[in-house]
């Protein structure tokens, strides 16, 4: 494993770990300021609107990559992501399924999501 895509499964480990946290800034310091979100059922959206659907949530999440591709100052990601989120008002729901990630290396060499393809969907348990 080569440095570039170690720095990528810690920037995973570490978005995770902050999500847990509600850490919020830790998070949006890992994403573009052009980042796009793409996700079943809905248009896709940048970092302001996420940062909307998730201030008020509680989530714990798990990531298991199946590929990493580095090439040069991109790079792409396939995982596969089971989350629980649990609505301030509301009863927990796990989604689960596949994300395909692209990621852009910095200027100053820290790896950020610029663009993320997520397929998560309720599990049939939650239904």
């Amino acid at each position: 494993m080569n440095n570039d895509e170690q720095a990528i499964r810690d920037l995973v480990t570490t978005w995770l770990e902050a999500t847990k946290r509600r850490d919020w800034d830790t998070v949006r310091s890992f994403m573009a300021d052009d980042i796009i979100f793409m996700v079943p059922g809905q248009e896709p959206f940048g970092k302001e609107a996420w940062s909307g659907m998730m201030s008020d949530a509680r989530v714990e999440g798990q990531s298991d990559i199946q590929e990493i591709m580095v090439l040069g100052e991109w790079a792409w990601m396939r995982q596969h992501l089971s989350v629980t989120v649990t609505p301030p008002k509301g009863e927990p729901l796990v989604l689960s399924g596949y994300t395909l990630a692209i990621l852009r290396k910095r200027t100053d060499g820290k790896w950020v999501l610029a663009r993320d393809a997520n397929l998560v969907i309720p599990e049939k348990n939650n239904a």
